[in-house]
């Protein structure tokens, strides 16, 4: 029986898998027109599973294809060009003895394996092998995967230069239908991870290389028809098309979170329901050991400028444009934290967003709000329930105790962070949240908690005024129709003087809105 899986290559044998066809399509259209090109997406993001899929579908059209892969090499395979020639012709040969490669002439097969004994490899070398294999079958394709374990190297970078040199001379002397590079960092990024102060980090080798555009994400109808099929098999009886849009809402399809959603509420029994799903994205943001998140951590110390745009879109609510010369924004999208809305920037998916909240409030989890809000907790829970009017107004008590007389621009650009700090220990453990990413800017922010089965919607917001106050009392009224909901919260930030803070009750469209101000 098929299951769900997130470790390693999906096979549509043994693993449920959304059909991919169409960016393997696309791919198969770009070698058709003799192009080179990168897949380059963020980590778990389906690039082996593609290239497995890719490869099947060349062969079945007539292509030789040889499917390399760096994974598990050492920095001595990259040491000197020499080494890099060695190390390919190396993986190729094994390609070859172990069969892996159809549509090749036993002429090319004998050829290839008298390189074999050979001692010492270089360019030149590899460029006769590279004419006698081509000359003798003209669609050759070449797919190196996992080129991130190279991209520490000078000598690899010149090696790309060589396949460069014989690519601009293709109607001359045969060479490679199509060489495909799959990995995180694509080739103009080789060289800012390796001297990221230089001032010409981006010279590529590799700019006869085509972007490859497809869009590897998942979507909604594809995840429902997984589902279905998942459903068949195990006889369960729920509706694929609604939770494959809650699961999609979470990950916006990122190829492995959807897996792994799936793959908990499977495994874990937490049902196929809205409920189910809250349980698995719970256990998600709470794994420690998910390496897919451990890897974001990295990154997001090791790039300390990503850092900072991160958390001034998700603290403070600036808005960023997309900027295609921004280099830092450029690792966002490379790595698929960010993702380009309508030339806006955003975080790629709710639960990266909701980790790298988690990440940032850990941070300074020492702060007294923070410590606050943990001795605070026992307060909160009445009949079962949470009592989110009750946690607003100890907020503003203790945020008024502990940030009134301090500079009101420092507090204004960072409001929702003192919240969602005060926040945080309340509800860990037991219920989740996240923010709303369609409703989130400068002035307004709606937060979603999870607790229990049951949500609560919070709309933070800067205090402009009674009849902008007004205007937001009826948006949030109809977000909470969205979400069948009768009951919202409201907490405004004011920075008047003259101010009057705490607690009131007011009745909108028939809702029940619970305000606070700050």
């Amino acid at each position: 029986m098929k299951k769900f899986n997130t470790t390693g290559t999906c096979y549509p044998n043994k693993h449920y898998m959304v059909d991919i066809s169409n960016q393997v399509n696309k791919a198969v259209d770009l070698i058709k027109d003799n192009t080179y090109f990168c897949i380059n997406r963020g980590r778990q993001f389906g690039k082996t599973t593609t290239i497995n899929v890719l490869k099947k579908e060349l062969e079945n059209q007539g292509y030789a294809v040889f499917s390399l892969s760096f994974e598990g090499l050492d920095e001595s395979n990259f040491e000197t060009v020499d080494n890099v020639c060695a190390t390919f012709l190396r993986i190729m040969n094994i390609q070859i003895t172990r069969n892996k490669v159809t549509n090749i002439s036993q002429k090319s097969i004998d050829f290839l394996s008298e390189y074999q004994n050979i001692t010492t490899y270089d360019s030149i070398k590899l460029q006769n092998l590279v004419y006698q294999l081509c000359a003798d079958n003209p669609n050759v394709v070449v797919i190196i995967d996992e080129v991130d374990q190279a991209s520490n190297s000078d000598s690899f970078v010149k090696f790309l230069g060589f396949f460069r040199s014989l690519y601009l001379k293709r109607d001359e002397d045969p060479t490679f239908q199509s060489i495909i590079l799959a990995g995180v960092y694509d080739v103009k990024n080789l060289k800012l991870k390796m001297r990221p102060n230089e001032e010409h980090q981006y010279n590529s080798p590799w700019n006869i290389a085509v972007s490859f555009k497809a869009d590897m994400s998942l979507p909604v109808v594809g995840i429902a028809k997984m589902l279905n099929e998942y459903k068949l098999d195990t006889n369960q009886d729920f509706d694929e098309n609604y939770i494959a849009q809650i699961i999609h809402d979470w990950t916006s399809g990122y190829p492995y979170l959807v897996s792994r959603i799936c793959q908990l509420i499977d495994t874990e029994k937490y049902g196929w329901n809205n409920d189910g799903i809250i349980e698995a994205v719970k256990y998600i943001l709470n794994d420690r050991d998910d390496l897919l998140f451990k890897d974001m951590m990295k990154k997001i110390s090791d790039f300390p400028k990503l850092r900072q745009i991160l958390y001034s879109m998700l603290y403070a609510g600036n808005l960023i444009g997309y900027n295609p010369n921004e280099p830092n924004l450029d690792l966002g999208f490379m790595f698929n934290f960010l993702k380009n809305v309508n030339r806006k920037v955003e975080v790629f998916c709710r639960l990266f967003e909701t980790r790298i909240y988690n990440l940032f409030i850990e941070q300074e989890n020492l702060s007294e709000l923070y410590c606050q809000g943990g001795r605070d907790k026992n307060s909160f829970i009445k009949d079962g329930d949470l009592d989110v009017k009750r946690i607003m107004e100890k907020f503003a008590i203790h945020f008024h105790d502990i940030y009134g007389e301090k500079n009101e621009r420092f507090v204004e650009a960072e409001g929702r962070k003192f919240f969602m700090l005060y926040l945080r220990p309340i509800i860990n453990g037991i219920g989740n949240y996240y923010v709303e990413s369609q409703t989130r800017d400068y002035t307004r922010t709606d937060i979603i908690i999870d607790y229990k089965s049951k949500q609560y919607i919070i709309e933070l917001k800067i205090w402009n005024g009674e009849e902008y106050n007004r205007k937001g009392e009826i948006q949030l009224s109809e977000y909470l129709d969205y979400y069948h909901l009768n009951e919202g919260y409201m907490l405004s930030f004011c920075f008047n003087k003259n101010k009057t803070i705490g607690p009131k009750t007011v009745e909108i469209n028939n809702k029940i809105l619970h305000e606070v101000i700050v």
